[in-house]
């Protein structure tokens, strides 16, 4: 089946969550002024964008940190754990904040951005995450899981022990921010054998990216913090 044209292609389906009508406002402005992007939905609240987003099914949620009720970081984690096929969620605040970041990943982001982005960075983070790609490299995520994940004592997380030797290998080079070319050249392996490799290893870990692979490395006693 041939694929179907850029120009043909349904828009991408978003979904606003910021307590403040003016940001949403703008956010829209920019969005809808690009012929892929489509707002469908706004949310006052993490209270209310959790119900909007399971009956829309956005593509892309642009997801506030600070909202009253639920917050945005607790909004993506009920998001995530209530749908079957979630959209991608970034988390969007005026905060620089190294633990927001984190906490938001950990809750099923796909990324983070500040506030004062501009325009081009705010359209190509939602086309970013739409196409299943993250915003922060895996070695950024690296930094922080380092910092900020819980120590596990005692055993390791089960999956730990479902990983071949060789999805072991792939693994601890993701944490290291290799992208799938880079693990090929190190491995001697085909890129399409490092793909095989990362999906198994994001199907064992349960995670629906890399970022999320890294953070359960951590969090699982795979991978020890320095």
């Amino acid at each position: 089946m041939n694929a179907v044209p850029a120009a043909r292609r349904p828009p991408l389906r978003i979904v606003l969550a910021d307590d403040e009508r003016m940001v949403r406002t703008a956010l829209r402005v920019i969005l809808e002024a690009e012929p892929d992007l489509e707002v469908v939905g706004e949310a006052a609240s993490g209270a209310e964008a959790v119900p909007l987003v399971r009956s829309l099914a956005p593509d892309v949620v642009l997801m506030d940190v600070r909202m009253p009720e639920i917050d945005g970081i607790r909004a993506t984690e009920q998001i995530v754990a209530g749908m079957a096929e979630p959209p991608r969620i970034v988390v969007v605040t005026t905060f620089e904040n190294d633990a927001y970041v984190y906490e938001a990943l950990r809750a099923g982001a796909s990324g983070f951005l500040l506030k004062r982005a501009d325009p081009d960075e705010l359209i190509g983070a939602v086309r970013l995450v739409a196409r299943g790609d993250c915003l922060l490299f895996p070695a950024a995520v690296r930094s922080l899981a380092a910092s900020y994940a819980p120590g596990v004592p005692g055993p390791a997380a089960p999956w730990v022990a479902r990983l071949t030797e060789r999805e072991v290998d792939v693994l601890r080079l993701m944490a290291t921010g290799l992208s799938n070319h880079e693990m090929s050249e190190r491995l001697g392996v085909g890129p399409q054998t490092v793909k095989t490799h990362v999906a198994a290893v994001l199907s064992k870990t349960g995670s629906r990216d890399r970022t999320q692979a890294v953070i359960a490395a951590y969090e699982g006693g795979f991978m020890k913090k320095s």
